[in-house]
């Protein structure tokens, strides 16, 4: 069950817009320039940054704490970290560290991620939901010594109806990413209105120096079509196999903020529109750390207007 105190103080903090940290998946810049990102965009009005984290390379809890301490008020969130890189009662005790050395500065985000993560630590995936449902009851089960005694929100990551409500009978609230605005009113249906509503939009600037932002944006949705389930998802808020197929430009429009700051604006606001509580770019991939960070910090004026 959601801990409602703990849910409106994270709506509260969140604010409505906020990024990830443009580090892709494959990279782990020096902590140094990750300290200087961070600090560049809390300057430049971002109240949340979020991280993620894949199975080795980096830790995102270990990340988190340097980056908590390196900056004054941004509110750090994971999304995800992945329960193969943890066990489900060091995610709890790691979390309440933080939460009790930062308070309020901290969302946790878990992630079930895929069968091959769950391969690279000796594991199998089994059913994700109910691998997931045994992490969340091990996380609450009693440690000796206990964990730390200080509140975070805990969110799923959760894009699929049975992981949904797995969000909202156990956890504080949803992570979904990468759909339609009309998805996030439905997520909102699922969630009830007392849970935390997260929702991550992927973003792509128009650039003089590069392909057009649409281009990329049809690129990145035809690349998430190629997923039975997400095909499925799409086809049911009503776009035709034609569309699908042709990946049309309503769909694109529709999933990926996209062109100008404006443009990147009105797409991010349809899903606070739409029920969500808090909405988090995802920065188009390629760019290095600092480039990532010059071009969000150019973004701020407008997308951190609600």
């Amino acid at each position: 069950m959601a801990n409602s105190s703990v849910v409106d103080t994270a709506r509260a903090a969140l604010g409505p817009v906020s990024t990830y940290l443009p580090i892709a998946y494959t990279d782990t810049p020096p902590i140094d320039q990750q300290r200087e990102a961070a600090q560049n965009l809390e300057r430049a009005g971002y109240r949340a940054v979020w991280t993620n984290e894949t199975v080795g390379g980096k830790d995102a809890l270990v990340q988190l704490s340097v980056l908590l301490a390196a900056t004054e008020r941004v509110i750090f969130g994971t999304g995800i970290a992945n329960i193969w890189s943890r066990p489900a009662q060091t995610a709890q005790a790691a979390a309440a560290q933080l939460a009790q050395a930062y308070p309020d500065r901290l969302v946790l985000g878990l992630g079930v991620g895929y069968p091959q993560q769950a391969e690279a630590v000796g594991r199998e995936i089994g059913d994700p939901v109910a691998t997931m449902r045994d992490y969340l009851e091990k996380m609450s089960a009693p440690t000796v010594p206990p964990a730390a005694d200080a509140e975070f929100p805990r969110i799923l990551a959760a894009n699929r109806p049975k992981m949904l409500a797995l969000a909202a009978e156990l956890t504080d609230g949803a992570l979904p990413v990468g759909l339609t605005a009309a998805a996030t009113a439905q997520v909102r249906q699922t969630l009830g209105p007392d849970k935390l509503l997260v929702v991550g939009v992927y973003v792509f600037v128009d650039s003089p120096d590069t392909k057009p932002a649409r281009e990329r944006a049809r690129e990145s949705v035809a690349n998430s079509l190629t997923r039975p389930w997400f095909k499925r998802t799409i086809k049911s808020f009503g776009y035709t196999d034609q569309q699908i197929a042709d990946v049309d430009d309503s769909l694109v429009d529709a999933i990926v903020a996209h062109g100008t700051p404006e443009a990147i604006a009105a797409t991010l606001h349809s899903h606070l529109a739409a029920g969500a509580d808090h909405v988090v770019m995802l920065p188009q991939p390629g760019a290095d750390l600092p480039s990532g960070v010059d071009t969000l910090v150019r973004l701020a004026p407008e997308v951190l207007t609600a």
